[in-house]
């Protein structure tokens, strides 16, 4: 088999894998913040006990997410040292200030909030809640300098005073702020609180289903339906900024996510579909001149199409059209989800529809889908480009290893990682099957409500141990 199409697999395979979780960490944080800034502003003990429950879920994915992280970076050293050795000063930089600004500022307070729940002062600990969810946030930021440069480079200079050529930074708050970043991060945050707020949804319908717990079931379900409507509604605006900035800085990119071939016309939007790269033809259900409308608000407006460059620079264009397609079909059927949940919850009918808590059980593979649909179209649509139009894929690999190796490391990858999602599944089950905390003796059971109470500090700590 070839080596960079070999490469590229067990490159993709190991960062979706890792992209499971990180998303999962950046909504988990936000809506532990909200959980124990709700129980200190309420001094409700239902809030406590949510915020300690997830807590213990947020450790299992942090820790799954740091193991699967460490394997990706390693790649670009073993299967991408062309890569590495032509970019490595600015790549790299935007790498290090992750560890250094972002990981060790998440990781130093996470045993704070794993383990100092009935050791430290509950304001003490709301801190290190604080402090573990900016560096969850403020990790994604370098992350997303780091791809967006590759899609955007900006900020660099070509040094060619060594033996070869090489990008050197320039400009450092350039590379930071490329062109893309600001679009681009937006989208990746609010993605995350969507996967976060269905992953509460997700356990909290699982409960109702169950006549478990429903006070806290409840309670985990009015926060998820809060981040979810508010990341929703933003992300249809994010999502728009970033489809208009592709069209600017990534003109064949964003033909191909339409299949738009003519090289300057008004061009159509499609519901969904499917290419023939052959002949050039899409056929599905297709909204005429909608693009255009969407991108310059004229029906009669041009857009540039795959045509208007060589075609050794077009990416490939059914996978591109594809996941955009299920991105978008995805993110609207989660505005759906979220818009009947909230319905339901405002009538007080929800716990009575069986049928839409089991499509909320299951709901919470669908932000993660659509992560990955989107990251599909931002890696494949960005080919034949590693470096949009600075360095090409073909010219990055490392020279130094066979398509042999990379073969077999692959299959090893799938092995080891298809057990750990093994292990992840059934340590996640454990976690959910025994359930949050007892209710201490200040809840009553069996209402939707809990009446708060003046209670000192140390009935907190006793509702801690509980």
């Amino acid at each position: 088999m070839d080596l960079v199409l070999l490469s590229r697999i067990q490159f993709a395979w190991t960062v979706g894998f890792h992209y499971l979780f990180p998303p999962l960490n950046i909504g988990l944080s936000i809506l532990l913040v909200l959980m124990e800034g709700t129980y200190l502003r309420t001094r409700n003990p239902l809030y406590h006990r949510l915020a300690r429950f997830w807590t213990r879920i947020f450790g299992l994915t942090f820790a799954l997410g740091v193991a699967s992280g460490i394997v990706m970076e390693f790649q670009f050293g073993t299967n991408w040292s062309q890569y590495s050795r032509y970019v490595g000063d600015v790549f790299g930089s935007a790498l290090a200030a992750e560890g250094i600004f972002a990981f060790f500022l998440e990781s130093g307070f996470l045993g704070l909030l794993l383990f100092g729940w009935d050791r430290i002062k509950p304001g003490l600990h709301f801190l290190a809640t604080v402090m573990v969810a900016l560096g969850a946030h403020f990790s994604a930021i370098w992350i997303v300098v780091a791809n967006s440069w590759q899609q955007t480079p900006a900020g660099y200079v070509i040094d060619t005073s060594g033996p070869v050529p090489r990008a050197v930074t320039e400009n450092f708050w350039q590379v930071v702020f490329n062109p893309s970043f600001l679009e681009r991060i937006s989208h990746v945050y609010l993605a995350a609180w969507l996967a976060g707020a269905f992953f509460v949804l997700s356990v909290s319908a699982y409960y109702m289903l169950r006549g478990r717990r429903l006070d806290f079931a409840r309670a985990g379900m009015r926060i998820g339906l809060i981040v979810a409507a508010v990341a929703s509604v933003f992300q249809l605006a994010s999502g728009h900024s970033s489809a208009v900035g592709i069209a600017g800085y990534q003109p064949a990119k964003f033909a191909a996510t339409e299949a738009h071939y003519a090289a300057k016309e008004p061009a159509d939007a499609y519901i969904f579909g499917w290419v023939d790269e052959e002949n050039r033809k899409v056929y599905g259900l297709r909204i005429p001149r909608l693009l255009s409308i969407l991108l310059h608000r004229d029906p009669n407006a041009p857009v540039v199409g795959l045509e208007a460059f060589p075609r050794g620079d077009w990416p490939p264009v059914n996978i591109t059209f594809l996941a955009y397609h299920l991105m978008v079909i995805i993110g609207f059927t989660l505005i759906g989800i979220m818009v009947l949940g909230a319905l339901f919850l405002w009538r007080g009918t929800l716990e009575r529809r069986r049928w839409f808590l089991w499509i909320l059980v299951v709901s919470v593979v669908l932000p993660e889908m659509a992560n990955q649909f989107g990251w599909a179209v931002a890696e494949v649509g960005r080919q034949p480009w590693i470096v949009y139009g600075l360095m090409r894929t073909a010219d990055a690999v490392s020279r130094s290893i066979g398509a042999g190796s990379v073969l077999s490391s692959l299959v090893l990858f799938t092995l080891i990682y298809i057990l750990l999602f093994l292990l992840f599944i059934y340590l996640l089950n454990a976690k959910i099957q025994q359930g949050p905390p007892e209710p201490t003796a200040s809840e009553e059971p069996g209402r939707g409500k809990l009446e708060p109470g003046p209670i000192t500090e140390e009935d907190l700590y006793e509702g801690g141990r509980a």
